[in-house]
């Protein structure tokens, strides 16, 4: 397939599986979020914040070429920080102004079981998996501008104790559409068989899966039917 028809199929596949779709963001984006399910997914996407520069590191050392590694490590600087505040600092300051403390986030003693599994199960994808595949897995930025700038809204207007921490949405809305442009260009010049693009498609595929199961997980313990899992140090918004 040529090119627009590549990005096209990209396309439908974040207008289907994308995690924007997933009933717990449509709640949160409505407004029917309480103050310990939002405070749950704060502390809950932390850990997946925090994987996003490890993820980014594995997909450095697949390349031998100087010039994407110069072009993909200001992933890890936009997430790890450098001269300024990185992501995962503004994540953390999401988290305080939500009313967690910082140490206990970090810690990540309260992450659901689910969520561990499906991030771990992402950075395994891009571990054993191609650097085509890896960069590919990363497409989801196509589709993370949208959402994030429909989440900011939904932030402002039914969230506003939140308001202090919405600096990462902020930076993320100009930074995902040109991680999404390098990757989409990469993956379109690398992708020279129709096997390599069905391979492109799918580690799309998986990566909106993986997503989808964080926000099941969260779903599933804090929303309906609010089944817990057994392990200690769980987080229950009650305790807070």
């Amino acid at each position: 397939m040529d090119k627009a028809t590549l990005r096209q199929r990209l396309q439908h596949v974040g207008e289907t599986m994308y995690h924007h779709l997933h009933p717990f963001h449509l709640r949160m984006h409505a407004g029917e979020l309480t103050r310990g399910q939002m405070q749950a997914w704060v502390l809950n996407r932390y850990y997946y914040q925090s994987c996003i520069p490890i993820k980014d590191a594995i997909i450095l050392s697949k390349s031998d070429d100087a010039a994407f590694r110069r072009a993909w490590r200001k992933r890890i600087i936009d997430h790890d920080g450098d001269a300024g505040v990185g992501g995962i600092e503004k994540w953390l300051q999401l988290a305080e102004a939500a009313g967690l403390e910082r140490d206990y986030v970090i810690r990540g003693h309260a992450i659901l079981p689910g969520v561990r599994y499906a991030v771990d199960a992402y950075v395994n994808l891009v571990r054993e998996g191609t650097l085509l595949e890896a960069v590919s897995s990363s497409l989801t930025e196509l589709f993370a501008g949208n959402l994030i700038a429909l989440r900011m809204d939904a932030l402002a207007k039914y969230y506003p104790w939140l308001q202090h921490g919405l600096a990462y949405f902020q930076g993320r809305l100009t930074q995902a559409p040109e991680d999404a442009a390098f990757a989409f260009e990469y993956a379109a010049e690398h992708a020279t068989t129709p096997q390599m693009q069905a391979l492109v498609i799918r580690s799309l595929q998986r990566k909106c899966s993986l997503l989808w199961a964080q926000l099941d997980a969260l779903q599933y313990c804090y929303v309906e039917p609010g089944s817990m899992p057994p392990q200690p140090f769980i987080f229950q918004p009650e305790a807070q």
